[in-house]
């Protein structure tokens, strides 16, 4: 299902978030010289790395049962350690790839020197930085051969014809081009190098983009591996507590709301109809004012008691999707809102996600009408394979900040629980921008929205 409702108000920019942009691409040239210089440093960086890794866990191991062999263990860990760090910042550096370092088990502060030793190995990314002292000399040593016979091949090729005249000259000599049935003499010879250089430099790029990534990858996988692992649980975790908390909030604003609001009014309502039915055997004329009275009291207690709901969950939402649930949003605003929502209907959502979105409109949406003094405002509901992406965006006084509390706060945590995120852009006189980006994700069998 695709709505869309404009009006004329100026459009915001296209959708963006603050993130830190990505360090640009380096040119094609750089990019050759970037890999060369990794491939041919990363064999001296792996040689003595693998020299000293395979001392220490030779005599460590060979002393396993008296102490010094424990110490040695633990010291070709720390020195495998440093060599890992070194790698990290290479990637980082000439690789131009992210390179994130994993936690590494840490005694704590009060820990004995025993204690201290032991640590290292019991830590299993010590292990992987091991290993890779031993592995990265098999990638480095490939890695540095294949990129020194490339270049050579193909700086010497191309330059064949200015030095061919330096080598000495025999007739018993006999040279690649008449070993290949070519033709004999200096100029066959000398054609044939210049064409091996030029296939040679044409292919470079390639062959050496090829073993760079074939040494990278491999420090990638066995140093960053378990980072990257680290990093999703630890996302993971924020964001189950960031639900939890934002749950909370949430339960104790409708239990004070109830209390302040719909139990006042039955409160109330309870007293009234106690008191009609007192005035029916006292003054029966009276009981029908009473009476009104309790009604109305009825209908504002309903009346909030829906309107609680709505923070809940929205019955339009449950009932007709979201598409529905947002134009009644917008019908609802104070403030004129253009809106363009696009919902293409072969996207189905996750609940928790339209969820999400809907709360996001809704929070903005409020903050529009009750904070920022604005006269127009433009709702941007765009959803793709991989996320729905929202944009609130109003010409009021501006100022609004996810620290200034105004409901943002909790819609931050209510996002994070869902993976999302959210951009607020509002400078002092405005105009003020709300960015929310909230991944599909999959509905569960039977779990797929209206």
């Amino acid at each position: 299902m695709t709505t869309q409702t404009t009006s004329e108000i100026p459009s915001p920019p296209p959708m963006s978030y603050d993130a830190p942009a990505p360090p640009a691409r380096p040119g094609p040239g750089r990019r050759l010289l970037l890999d060369s210089a990794y491939a041919l440093s990363g064999f001296f960086v792996a040689l003595p790395a693998f020299v000293l890794a395979v001392v220490l866990l030779s005599a460590g191991l060979g002393l396993v049962l008296v102490v010094g062999g424990v110490l040695l263990l633990s010291l070709a860990t720390q020195v495998a350690r440093g060599v890992a760090h070194l790698e990290r910042h290479r990637l980082r550096t000439l690789q131009r790839r992210p390179a994130p370092a994993p936690v590494h088990l840490a005694p704590p502060p009060s820990a004995g020197f025993w204690r201290r030793m032991l640590t290292p190995l019991r830590d299993p990314q010590s292990w992987l930085d091991v290993a890779w002292s031993l592995v990265g000399l098999v990638t480095g040593t490939l890695a540095f051969a294949v990129t020194i016979a490339w270049w050579g091949v193909a700086l010497g090729g191309l330059t064949y014809w200015a030095w061919q005249g330096f080598l000495p000259d025999s007739d018993d000599d006999q040279g690649l081009a008449e070993l290949l049935g070519l033709g004999e003499g200096r100029l066959a010879e000398s054609l044939l190098q210049l064409v091996l250089g030029v296939v040679a430099l044409l292919t470079l790029p390639l062959v050496v983009r090829l073993v760079a990534l074939v040494h990278g990858g491999t420090a990638a996988l066995l140093l960053c591996g378990r980072a990257e692992l680290q990093s999703q649980v630890r996302r993971v975790e924020g964001g189950r507590d960031a639900a939890r908390k934002a749950e909370a909030q949430a339960l104790r604003r409708l239990e004070r709301d109830i209390h302040d609001g719909p139990q006042q009014r039955l409160v109330r309502l309870g007293m009234d109809l106690a008191r009609a039915r007192r005035q029916l055997e006292r003054d029966p004329d009276r009981v029908p004012e009473i009476l009104d009275g309790a009604l109305v009291q009825a209908r504002e207690a309903v009346g909030e008691l829906r309107s609680l709901s709505r923070g809940i969950a929205p019955p339009l939402l449950v009932d007709r999707g979201l598409a529905a649930a947002l134009a009644e949003l917008v019908e609802l605003s104070g403030v004129p809102v253009a809106a363009d929502v696009r919902l293409p209907g072969d996207l189905a959502l996750a609940p928790h996600v339209e969820t999400a979105v809907y709360f996001v409109c809704a929070e903005a949406l409020t903050n529009v009408n009750k904070h920022s003094g604005a006269a127009r405002a433009r709702l941007l509901v765009h959803a793709d394979d991989e996320a729905v992406e929202v944009l609130v965006h109003d010409d009021g006084t501006g100022g609004a900040h996810v620290s200034k509390g105004l409901g943002l706060a909790g819609l931050q945590q209510r996002l994070a629980g869902v993976d999302g995120e959210l951009a607020v852009r509002s400078p002092v006189g405005g105009p003020t921008e709300v960015r929310a980006r909230v991944p599909r994700g999959r509905p569960a069998a039977g779990e797929a929205g209206p």
